[in-house]
């Protein structure tokens, strides 16, 4: 259910924005309760970034209304935007400035006097792991510790609402499972995050409800679980091997309810019932290898997307 007006910390109706002649986003609509942990998912081009570039009222939209933390965007953007903390796609962090000094002037941008900067840092400094960092140069920080401090920093203001962009691409898995574990501690302390990443599991772990876009539109809208179960088998047999495609086109048609080829792997969808069988055919197979496992959201996004590449 979207959230009403009085209860919504973002509402975006009927999105539209082109650029050249190119429809980039054709009526998005969707909203995020306070609270919650909403996302967007997309292959690349499908208009996430658009879409949180048009709620920040950085570039205007050829039509639809967005109302963000309860003001109108763009008419009121600058306002909206001090409520708002953002980590953007790739860290804009100033190298010529310690830890410190960078949420200094960061807090200077929503008016916060550098005394009470100062008083927020060590909690914020914290939160992201970097205690003892604070006259750090930012070439010696690892990759990790610069993306924690793109999160600290977008909290410096105290905000409603979260503005993630990718938060953790290209971040090792000791990093991403930090970062889910902070993002995880802010909403149990009643933030709101707005999320577009490419990883299923990082949605799966942190979204009440995301929406899946292609090509400008919404084509997939619910809770995870919801969306798994409403669009996808239950489980998955995935068979490898150079036989696999031809196996798959003579002998797996009595056990497999849908079935997808990419590269000499076959993707067999199966109900709870098709699965002993099948195993049992498979197990007679030597040359072919398989993976059972129970389906998830990187299956309900390959299908409604597809598996061609995007640039």
């Amino acid at each position: 259910m979207e959230p009403g007006i009085s209860s919504a910390a973002l509402l975006v109706s009927e999105l539209h924005k082109s650029y050249a002649g190119r429809e980039v986003l054709a009526g998005v609509s969707f909203g995020l309760a306070r609270g919650e942990c909403y996302g967007l998912l997309g292959p690349n081009g499908a208009g996430k970034t658009t879409i949180l570039r048009c709620c920040l009222g950085l570039i205007e939209p050829n039509a639809g209304d967005i109302q963000l933390v309860g003001e109108p965007v763009p008419g009121r953007a600058r306002e909206a935007r001090m409520k708002v903390g953002v980590v953007p796609q790739f860290d804009n962090l100033d190298p010529d400035f310690t830890v410190a000094e960078n949420l200094r002037v960061f807090g200077r941008y929503f008016g916060l006097s550098d005394a009470e900067t100062r008083r927020r840092i060590p909690g914020l400094l914290d939160f992201a792991g970097l205690a003892g960092k604070e006259n750090a140069r930012l070439p010696t920080l690892s990759g990790g510790m610069k993306r924690r401090l793109t999160l600290a920093r977008a909290l410096v203001n105290d905000p409603e609402l979260l503005l993630l962009d990718e938060p953790t691409t290209g971040l090792d898995p000791q990093a991403r499972h930090l970062i889910w574990e902070r993002l995880k501690q802010l909403l149990q302390q009643g933030k709101t995050i707005l999320l577009t990443t490419h990883f299923m599991d990082e949605a799966e772990r942190l979204c009440d409800r995301l929406a899946i876009l292609d090509e400008g539109r919404i084509v997939a809208q619910g809770a995870p679980r919801e969306l798994i179960a409403s669009h996808i088998e239950p489980q998955v047999i995935e068979v490898y091997g150079e036989d696999a495609p031809g196996w798959a086109q003579a002998e797996a048609q009595p056990w497999v309810r849908r079935s997808e080829v990419s590269g000499e792997t076959v993707f067999c969808y199966v109900d709870n019932a098709q699965v002993i069988p099948l195993l049992a055919q498979l197990a007679g197979l030597p040359r072919l290898r398989t993976l059972h496992r129970p389906a998830n959201l990187e299956d309900v996004f390959l299908k409604l997307t597809g598996r061609e590449l995007r640039d």
